[in-house]
């Protein structure tokens, strides 16, 4: 019977897939879960807020970054340092 049994090289068992690769983010889906449970910010989380709030941490964070290396891009620095990031939150060019 064709197509039946294992392949070669299918012994391993694979590994689950985090809630944050299933979303393609960054952020850990999983430890934000565990904070809205455990900061008492309602009797109940949905499965879907915890996702939603990690992509929303997750493009703020490379806002501000992208915002920060520009600002040591034009101070001819090759690392960020918190000079820069306070440039890109308070969007002033110095």
């Amino acid at each position: 019977m064709a197509g039946r049994g294992k392949a070669i090289g299918a012994g391993a068992k694979k590994m689950g897939q985090s809630r944050s690769h299933k979303a393609g983010l960054q952020f850990p889906v999983g430890r934000i879960a565990r904070f809205l449970k455990a900061g008492k910010y309602a009797d109940r989380v949905g499965a879907g807020a915890p996702v939603y709030l990690a992509a929303v941490l997750e493009y703020l964070a490379a806002e501000v970054l992208e915002l920060a290396g520009n600002a040591a891009r034009d101070n001819k620095k090759s690392r960020i340092v918190p000079r820069h990031i306070q440039l890109a939150v308070r969007n002033e060019r110095s």
